[in-house]
């Protein structure tokens, strides 16, 4: 599943609905501590649809608990990341993941 650490509270009453495209700055790491991939460190948020399975499970089920603004880590298990297909080179097969994410928008 998914578990999410609210950081920084958000304005509390805008949270995203499936279909609604949010836009997210995020640091994926392992549990290592190992980071795999950064919005922020390219310098450009990331933009999806949320809810309709653009993403991995964790997000679809997390983002939608947080309200614009808010920061949190969210706690993904390996069945609701990649699995036991892992991606690229980056992320080994069956491997829980933590998402550093902050909701910059929601339209």
């Amino acid at each position: 599943g998914v578990d999410v650490e609210v950081t920084k509270e958000g304005d509390g009453k805008t949270f995203p609905k499936v279909g609604d495209k949010v836009k997210i700055h995020y640091t994926g790491k392992l549990t290592n501590g190992k980071k795999f991939d950064s919005s922020v460190d390219r310098g450009a948020p990331f933009e999806t649809i949320i809810g309709v399975g653009q993403v991995i499970q964790g997000w679809d089920k997390g983002i939608p608990l947080l309200s614009l603004g808010s920061k949190a880590i969210l706690r993904i298990s390996a069945d609701h990341a990649y699995g036991d297909r892992g991606f690229a080179n980056l992320i080994p097969a069956n491997s829980p993941l933590l998402f550093e994410v902050e909701l910059l928008g929601i339209s």
